[in-house]
């Protein structure tokens, strides 16, 4: 396809870079000279220097063949204004990034009036990230399909559990659940395990089950459930305040340490059950004095990478079992942060990234046959995918047993009206179904793609 990005910030090259990676042909447009030379000297895009909100800018950049304009620059209204001048003048499918919490109850009327495919708002969908991983404290990852029926997670397993020198096809007659583990990490080899593969204490996996099974499964393994009352949000800005607004709707105590005193003064306004303190969350007597070794979880939300870092790992030193949440922007950063004890890791340029990413996955498939969730799992390594089964799925009905899937792929879960079964060998798949899919195999974009033959 070919696509228009609209901004070339830190999301916009990270869109650039996916896109063109997986066969896209992508210009992109921005007033900052330095912005488009950093962009197409490393990836292989066409660059075009101009105001994305003037109609001669957009006819130069190709509005009139695009098949999509995605508008991602800073400003809301600038990606609104673009979105619908390329509407009208190129008549292509559009995506704006909308983050200003004065939108959140107005999105559904701009979308239409503006004819948007798609608006994205990167703080309020990291802000439900990070509430998932609060409900599931103990999960390292956690990602929901079927409208929140079925939950993979990421659990590392602990010293001394019923899974170490266990093999997979023995998990029920253990665990006795209806969960199902469908990636493990050995070694840093990641792989999609078979009935046979050998699990060992340390192994990252992940499994999908039920939101009701958790708690039991953590259990049964030795990973102890606890529930979280007390958050210290560290930074007030933006997604600081959709993640608390969220909790306290959740009947959460939420304490928030802003710097900004202006800022402070406009929480306590717009969120008068939180506490709000005046004062920099990276100073250790402050955060003694608020007494931070006592909370359940603290995010880090700071504007610096560096500090919310350096936060989280003292938070670790302090007390390992504080549910830690971290905000990470920079790509440079992303090895090294992998490799450190920083708990759950949320960057909202990754976030926009996918979700932009499976929108425009489900533009190139099939009629009947779309890709309904999309998430990346163990540091991006593997594909966690909801595909739909439309009317032209010319194997319903055949019995699993009896499929060839592509290599390293697995069929985790059947969403069939709403029913979820885990699939065995006897089960089928049928028109209207939905599956949870993991695989190694990148930019699969429909049902179709998953079988041999």
């Amino acid at each position: 396809m070919k696509i228009i990005i609209a901004g070339c910030g830190k999301v916009g090259q990270s869109l650039a870079e996916r896109l063109t990676n997986t066969g896209h042909e992508v210009t992109v447009i921005d007033k900052r000279y330095e912005s488009i030379t950093s962009v197409t000297n490393t990836i292989d895009v066409m660059g075009y220097q101009g105001d994305c909100t003037s109609i001669y800018c957009q006819k130069e950049a190709g509005i009139k063949d695009a098949d999509l304009l995605i508008a991602v620059t800073d400003n809301d209204e600038i990606n609104m204004l673009a979105c619908l001048i390329a509407k009208k003048t190129g008549s292509c499918h559009t995506i704006a990034r909308i983050r200003s919490p004065q939108y959140t109850d107005e999105i559904g009327y701009l979308k239409e009036e503006l004819g948007l495919s798609m608006s994205i708002n990167p703080e309020m969908v990291a802000a439900d990230e990070m509430v998932r991983h609060i409900q599931i404290p103990s999960a390292l990852e956690v990602d929901t399909f079927a409208k929140g029926k079925i939950s993979l997670i990421g659990i590392k397993i602990p010293e001394n559990s019923i899974l170490d020198n266990l093999r997979v096809k023995d998990l029920y007659g253990k665990v006795g659940a209806g969960a199902l583990i469908c990636v493990a990490e050995h070694d840093g080899d990641v792989t999609i395990p078979n009935g046979d593969h050998l699990l060992h204490s340390g192994d990252m996996i992940s499994v999908t089950l039920s939101m009701g099974e958790i708690n039991h499964f953590l259990n049964k393994i030795g990973i102890k459930a606890k529930k979280i009352k007390d958050v210290m949000i560290a930074g007030g800005g933006t997604i600081g305040y959709y993640l608390a607004k969220k909790l306290i709707d959740m009947r959460i105590n939420v304490k928030i340490i802003e710097k900004d005193e202006q800022r402070c003064e406009e929480l306590s306004e717009l969120l008068p059950k939180a506490m709000i303190i005046c004062g920099d969350a990276t100073e250790k007597r402050l955060l003694t004095q608020e007494s931070v070794e006592d909370m359940d979880a603290v995010c880090g939300l700071l504007h610096s990478d560096e500090a919310n870092i350096l936060l989280s790992l003292y938070l670790n030193k302090l007390n390992p079992d504080i549910k830690v949440i971290t905000k990470v922007h920079r790509n440079s950063y992303e090895d090294i942060v992998n490799e450190l004890p920083v708990g759950n890791k949320i960057s909202t340029k990754g976030i926009t990234a996918d979700y932009i990413a499976r929108y425009v996955r489900s533009m190139q498939n099939s009629i009947g046959s779309e890709v309904e969730s999309l998430y990346r799992i163990m540091d991006g390594r593997v594909e966690a995918l909801e595909l739909s089964i439309g009317d032209d799925f010319q194997w319903a009905g055949v019995e699993l047993k009896d499929l060839s899937l592509i290599d390293n792929t697995l069929i985790c879960r059947i969403n069939r009206r709403g029913k979820i079964i885990r699939p065995g060998g006897r089960d089928t798949l049928e028109k209207g179904d939905s599956v949870v899919v993991v695989t190694t195999n990148k930019n699969i974009n429909g049902i179709k793609e998953i079988i041999k033959g």
